[in-house]
């Protein structure tokens, strides 16, 4: 079922890029955090100054280390400052998780199939997926780590005869991850190498593990930006730094410990489905066997993932992309375990589970059709319509064939984000930040104009993006605004807020109406009616451009 024609690292790496792509690389959907990283390399481009993140507001934040905003920043930097721009690299770096899972176990394992499994089982992981649509720090830790996973599992393969490239790829994985994402990466490391030095079965001298040049190399990375900011900055970065680190993100209430451990437990392994419920069968026996055959690789996993799960019970608010850094390594033990118990010959159980994915992208393709139907659509939409229902035929014809089950079910997750942009092309785009971008465009504002922002700070975020770094936007508090917005050329502000600006001062248009997501009901029925440009008017969120008279 996973024979050399059949399976190609490099295709599944291309595949994850192509159906993933429409969902992320325009706004579908836009999570809070990632105005954090957007507006701040916005204002990077308009200063120079790469180093010293901003928000929206202008005010410094430190709470993050720089990779992220420098990811960002090289978006806008090769491809102007757009959506697109904003998560190429962070996609580019959710499939490129994806391929060191590969390699990983393709260095561990001599059976071929457990490398190829583990890097199917990857490219269709839920959370790997959404995090790779969103520019924000999470896809970028799981991707530093994967690289740093390579190095471990180099040593646990070779152990004192690890060849140098192993030093490299640990050591610079896990100072990329502290540029990306702080304490939570340097302790998972820390454990690591740990690990590495005390285990009783593959145990690594530390003078053949600490190779100089790798360690002196991945210690300049990891302190940079450190460094950098004391030097200008003094103290206080380090102060928001380590309040984000382990201050407010902590809990300490009992009873929300457990919670977030049994969430995170249980999302370890059903964010696996449908793989896991392969591995059920003789889970005990086969667990055992897996780690008599190869104790120091199974300790590893074990370490790591309850590191996680640990640590993310200890946060203050729990989500799933935080279980991302064990991902790896657990995709690689759950590859060896399905192919050891047998699990590619179960093709019932396959079939069942690739018909199942191919009833619900069928659904998400409906649902999908119908607002186009009744909504202006394009060419491109129609053209993603086809396909998924081509592949959805050919997927179905396919079912019976041994070859290419397991692609084709990591393939039907994948289809399903695809096909999801065909419905919330409707919904959300075009997003506020291109419907002002084609306002200042019509009304021919100049370039260079200082606007001030009073409204919801995620879609001001698109704003400034759809704005570009031609015009300088600040976001303004809505409760002490009226006293500032004399200093700016022009204003934007959502309709909630239109009220509080005295309306003898400034003349208003229009700039951008979107749906707005809380009345979803009634878009899908105004569809059925007829009159969804009256409902769209009635209930959606507006924003609109003040030119002081």
């Amino acid at each position: 079922m996973l024979t050399e024609k059949s399976f190609s690292i490099w295709g599944l790496m291309l595949a994850f890029v192509v159906l993933v792509g429409p969902f992320a690389l325009s706004f579908h959907m836009h999570y809070p955090d990632e105005m954090y990283y957007s507006d701040a390399a916005v204002r990077m481009l308009q200063t120079g100054d790469i180093q010293t993140p901003y928000l929206g507001s202008e005010e410094l934040r430190f709470k993050k280390p720089i990779l992220t905003y420098w990811f960002v920043l090289a978006g806008f930097k090769l491809f102007g400052v757009t959506p697109f721009a904003s998560r190429i690299f962070f996609l580019l770096a959710g499939a490129a998780t994806v391929g060191f899972v590969y390699w990983g176990a393709r260095i561990l394992f001599d059976d071929k199939r457990v490398a190829k499994l583990s890097g199917i089982m990857m490219a269709s992981q839920p959370v790997l997926i959404l995090s790779a649509t969103r520019s924000i720090p999470d896809v970028l830790l799981g991707m530093c780590m994967a690289i740093s996973t390579v190095g471990f599992l180099g040593f646990i393969k070779y152990g004192n005869q690890a060849p140098k490239r192993y030093h490299w790829l640990l050591f610079i994985g896990l100072a990329l991850a502290f540029e990306v994402k702080g304490l939570p990466a340097a302790a998972l490391g820390g454990l690591g190498i740990g690990y590495l030095l005390l285990n009783p079965w593959q145990r690594i001298d530390l003078s053949k593990l600490l190779y100089f040049p790798a360690v002196l190399t991945s210690l300049v990375i990891a302190c940079y930006w450190f460094v950098a900011m004391y030097w200008i900055h003094g103290p206080m970065y380090l102060e928001s730094f380590l309040e984000d680190q382990v201050g407010i993100r902590m809990g300490n209430r009992f009873l929300l410990l457990i919670k977030n451990f049994m969430l995170a437990t249980l999302l370890v392994v059903v964010l696996f489905i449908p793989w896991f419920i392969f591995g059920l069968r003789k889970v005990k026996v086969q667990s055992k066997n897996l780690f008599q055959q190869n104790p120091a690789f199974v300790g590893l996993v074990v370490l790591w993932v309850l590191a996680i799960v640990l640590m993310s019970a200890g946060v203050t608010k729990f989500y799933e992309r935080y279980l991302l850094p064990i991902l790896p390594l657990a995709s690689i033990w759950l590859g060896w375990l399905l192919i050891e118990n047998g699990a590619l010959k179960r093709v019932r159980l396959l079939k069942s589970s690739l018909l199942f994915l191919l009833g619900l992208n069928l659904i998400v393709l409906l649902v999908g059709v119908y607002f186009n139907t009744y909504l202006q659509s394009s060419l491109w939409v129609w053209g993603q319509c086809i396909f998924v229902f081509s592949l959805l035929i050919y997927f179905y014809f396919k079912r019976n064939l041994l070859v290419g089950l397991p692609q084709m079910i990591a393939g039907s997750v994948l289809l399903l984000f695809f096909g999801a942009s065909i419905s919330t092309y409707q919904i959300s785009l075009p997003d506020a930040g291109q419907l002002v971008k084609q306002y200042v465009a019509d009304k021919h504002i100049p370039e260079g104009s200082k606007i001030a922002f009073v409204g919801h700070l995620h879609t001001g975020s698109k704003i400034r993006i759809g704005l570009g770094a031609q015009f300088y936007m600040t976001d303004l508090s809505p409760d002490y605004f009226i006293d500032q917005i004399g200093q700016y050329d022009f204003i934007l502000v959502e309709d909630k807020y239109l009220e509080l600006i005295p309306q003898d001062k400034f003349s208003f248009d229009t700039a951008a109406i979107n749906w707005d997501a809380k009345f979803i009901k009634e878009m899908a029925q105004s569809l059925w009616e007829g009159n969804s440009q009256e409902v769209k008017e009635a209930t959606g969120k507006k924003y609109y451009w003040g030119t002081p008279l």
